[in-house]
């Protein structure tokens, strides 16, 4: 019997494809797509992304997007929330937010749904970090636990809720701590 590899797209040809829902992403030449966020997830993302947007948007520091494709180091990712300082966000002639982001972006945040494998997570945001990103997070809402990840550095793990989570540089007006971030499950 003769087997058929499988033709591999290009980057560029993934990214004339439609968009799916949930997500596809790109990654190593395969076309992934991310699984459908539920409750827990869906929560953390959607007050998390909030919270970072009303201490550093007003200012114009930076912004949180959540879904939003990352096209960068021959892969196309939608991280869950990904945030960018504001001199970084692409805007397009008429000076709006563009809608292709050709970068990594400076905070990556990843929430863990429970058929995701945390391993293709993490080398998703290893390959952020290996590209410029400042930090990055993974929530595991069935551990109430963050991982936190610096470029060249061994993984924090923060897990007491007291704890205040690292955020980068230029969010440093940020205070949130494990136990906020999973109080939101309960609110």
């Amino acid at each position: 019997m003769v087997q058929i590899k499988p033709r591999i797209l290009t980057l560029e040809e993934f990214l004339t494809l439609p968009e799916t829902k949930p997500a596809s992403e790109y990654i190593d030449g395969q076309i992934i797509q991310k699984p459908m966020p539920k409750g827990k997830h869906s929560a953390i993302q959607t007050e998390l992304a909030t919270a970072i947007n009303v201490i550093l948007k007003p200012r114009r520091i930076a912004r949180a997007f959540s879904e939003l494709r990352c096209t960068f180091g021959e892969r196309s990712i939608v991280p869950d929330v990904s945030v960018f300082v504001g001199s970084r966000i692409p805007r397009d002639e008429n000076g709006e937010i563009a809608d292709a982001f050709q970068m990594q972006p400076d905070w990556v945040i990843e929430i863990l749904s429970p058929e995701q494998s945390q391993t293709k997570v993490t080398k998703n945001i290893l390959h952020c970090l290996d590209h410029g990103t400042e930090i990055g997070w993974l929530i595991d809402p069935a551990e109430q636990t963050v991982l936190i990840y610096l470029p060249k550095q061994q993984t924090m793990i923060f897990d007491e809720p007291e704890q205040l989570l690292l955020v980068p540089a230029f969010a440093g007006e940020l205070k949130l701590s494990v136990g906020e971030i999973f109080s939101w499950l309960s609110e």
